[in-house]
């Protein structure tokens, strides 16, 4: 069963996913806040009571009190386990790339289908980064220059030196876009092995996420 929290200052909205999300009988919504700081206090207090946390949050952008961006930067340096999906419209492309650098892994259009939905949430609570090919480029074209990760091309290239044959390979894949299961498919391998090559390679390379993946790879002047 994947736990999750919703993040939305509209209660008719929240209410909306959360019956879709239950729809999928190996979801279920556990807390819903109604801003970034009431579900950072929310977070805390649970921890405190050694209570299970969510493992995926759908966070909305615009939100009175903190802001969604605000409150993921908070969220991934004192939860990394917890993972982040921002929750945006066609308009607000800006503060999706922001909230992937603040650390979100991934983003859904606040219409986005039910089917669409689910796999999204079990992608990303299996690891994997809710990053299509359109926003891959994007995300490299607009916000190198300040990504958390601040490497130069010869550091990522360097750090891309330390990987295996395939190790590398893989990466590549991820920098196309590719999840866990699209990967496991081109080259013929369990997923759970195609979990490890990825954990292997963020541990070699001292990365937090596949999104540090995509910029180092394009950092380095890697083929897309």
């Amino acid at each position: 069963m994947i736990d999750l929290m919703l993040v939305d200052d509209l209660a008719l909205l929240r209410k909306g996913l959360a019956r879709m999300i239950e729809s999928d009988h190996d979801l279920q919504v556990v807390r819903q806040a109604s801003n970034g700081q009431e579900a950072v206090t929310m977070l805390r207090e649970m921890k405190a009571a050694a209570q299970p946390l969510p493992r995926v949050i759908l966070m909305d952008v615009r939100m009175p009190v903190m802001d969604g961006i605000s409150a993921t930067a908070v969220i991934a340096k004192e939860f990394p386990d917890i993972r982040t999906l921002i929750l945006t419209t066609y308009d607000e492309d800006d503060y999706a790339f922001t909230g992937l650098h603040a650390g979100a892994y991934g983003f859904l259009l606040k219409d986005v289908s039910t089917r669409d939905l689910h796999r999204a949430i079990h992608a990303v609570a299996d690891g994997d980064a809710v990053l299509t090919p359109r926003i891959t480029a994007e995300l490299i074209n607009r916000d190198r220059a300040y990504a958390r990760h601040k490497v130069s091309d010869l550091q990522a290239r360097q750090q891309l030196d330390k990987l295996t044959p395939r190790e590398y390979e893989i990466a590549g894949l991820i920098a196309q876009g590719l999840s866990n299961q699209e990967i496991a498919q081109r080259l013929t391998l369990e997923i759970t092995s195609v979990r490890r090559y990825v954990s292997r390679i963020l541990d070699k390379t001292g990365l937090r996420d596949r999104t540090q993946i995509v910029i180092t790879w394009f950092q380095a002047g890697m083929p897309d």
